[in-house]
């Protein structure tokens, strides 16, 4: 399944915070746990899902459509809004599945968004939703290299790549964090090097990692499998510098997550 495929995904599950970790300094831990989480599938790589959040303050409804195509996203949108829980898309850090258990993580930049204030306040027993969205990353077989590039917010899905690539994999991966402390372990293929570019203060998010991609000059561009995530600058600029160099446009999965200067974590 790719991005493209999330809307066919209909597995829903109603799940409760088990706990929370500040496991860096923006980047919290929720772990969540449920017997609805033994009927999701474990897809790896990028696996990421719609996740419904409490509205802050009043009651929430977890009676959802269980997948968002169209007419589900319409059946979201006529939900009471004093009811209607809170909508953002995120990533599976880690999935144990024989424990029930989900890991999420959550970035946190203050009170700038409602996930980032939901994940520094929820605690033991809070109530989510989730509906899966499958793997948004496509293992072509004929990749003899794997380019991927992410600001913080695509780290989950680049780091869930990592840990599942085939031992043999090639490639190179630029994830840029505001923080070397934001850096986390991943076992990554040993033939696929990891780099970790820090964000100054005042630099725009992502573009590090852009001017890193920018450097990038692909030797064999048509087999080359590209995945380019985070604030939207730096997928769809970082596309067109790759295409441009001669790489095929279905080879590249791109997708902005947000947009610098809207509240959207």
């Amino acid at each position: 399944m790719s991005f493209k495929d999330a809307r066919k995904a209909s597995t829903l599950c109603v799940v409760q915070v088990a706990r929370t970790e500040r496991v860096s300094p923006h980047v919290i831990r929720v772990t969540l746990a449920g017997d609805d989480l033994g009927k999701l599938t474990h897809h790896g790589y990028d696996h990421w899902f719609r996740l419904f959040l409490p509205r802050e303050g009043g009651e929430t409804s977890f009676d959802l459509p269980e997948n968002l195509g169209m007419i589900g996203y319409l059946k979201y949108l006529r939900m009471p809004s004093e009811t209607r829980p809170v909508l953002r898309n995120y990533t599976v850090r880690e999935f144990r599945p024989k424990a029930l258990e989900l890991d999420v993580d959550f970035v946190v930049h203050g009170d700038e968004g409602p996930a980032s204030r939901w994940a520094q306040r929820t605690g033991q027993g809070d109530t989510v939703a989730l509906l899966d969205q499958g793997a948004g990353f496509d293992l072509l077989p004929d990749a003899d290299f794997h380019l991927l590039a992410s600001d913080e917010t695509g780290m989950p899905g680049v780091l869930g790549i990592l840990r599942d690539l085939p031992r043999d994999a090639r490639g190179l991966a630029l994830v840029e964090v505001p923080d070397i402390a934001d850096a986390q372990e991943v076992d990554a293929p040993a033939g696929v090097e990891l780099r970790w570019l820090v964000r100054q203060p005042g630099e725009h998010p992502g573009s590090v990692a852009l001017a890193a991609l920018r450097g990038v000059a692909p030797e064999s561009p048509a087999t080359l499998s590209a995945y380019l995530v985070g604030e939207h600058t730096l997928p769809t600029e970082g596309r067109r510098h790759l295409v441009a160099a001669g790489v095929p446009k279905p080879r590249i999965s791109f997708v902005g997550f947000w947009r610098f200067g809207k509240a959207q974590y």
